[in-house]
């Protein structure tokens, strides 16, 4: 129960987080689109770690120091907004996957790859979906003969069908014997 408490104060703390450093009004934070990532508060509650995400981000050095600065008044607001016993000291922390996210997107698509636009082809090592489905079929179909019976690579199938009477089979000859007393004997 107490991880579901801290998984929803930290989902708090990401809300309030997000709101609070569009207020701000330091040059030095305002650098580019900031998005708050995630929030990872201590089981006690004393640090909450805040993973930002800046994108157009021109010096982070700056970005630290006026992130610095505003820490107290963070803390603060979020107190304000948060009911906790103990507000939780804030540790920043620049998660750079949004821009490498963008970077490997734009090389990606900077990429000169021909487009089949008949479909016939395929990029995957030349396997073709529609012999996977050809290949499947004929692997059905090799379990049976035109007749319909089972095909097991017997040239006798009539000996495969001999037990199929439901009559008890022990290896003795005379089954009569077999449904006197139950005893087995």
């Amino acid at each position: 129960m107490a991880n579901n408490r801290i998984q929803r104060i930290n989902e708090d703390i990401q809300r309030v987080m997000a709101t609070l450093l569009r207020e701000i009004k330091d040059p030095r934070i305002n650098q580019g689109i900031i998005s708050v990532t995630a929030a990872d508060t201590s089981s006690d509650l004393h640090y909450a770690k805040i993973y930002l995400s800046v994108y157009g981000l021109e010096s982070e050095k700056e970005f630290r120091k006026g992130l610095k600065s505003a820490t107290g008044f963070m803390r603060r607001e979020l107190s304000r907004s948060l009911n906790l016993r103990h507000t939780p000291e804030l540790v920043f922390e620049i998660d750079k996957s949004i821009e490498r996210g963008a970077r490997i997107s734009s090389l990606l698509g900077g990429l000169d790859i021909p487009d089949d636009a008949d479909g016939e082809g395929n990029d995957e090592g030349g396997i073709d979906d529609r012999s996977i489905v050809k290949d499947s079929a004929n692997d059905a179909d090799e379990g049976e003969d035109d007749d319909g019976a089972n095909d097991d690579g017997d040239e006798d199938d009539e000996d495969d069908d001999e037990d199929d009477d439901g009559a008890n089979d022990d290896g003795d000859e005379d089954d009569e014997d077999d449904e006197g007393d139950g005893d087995g004997r």
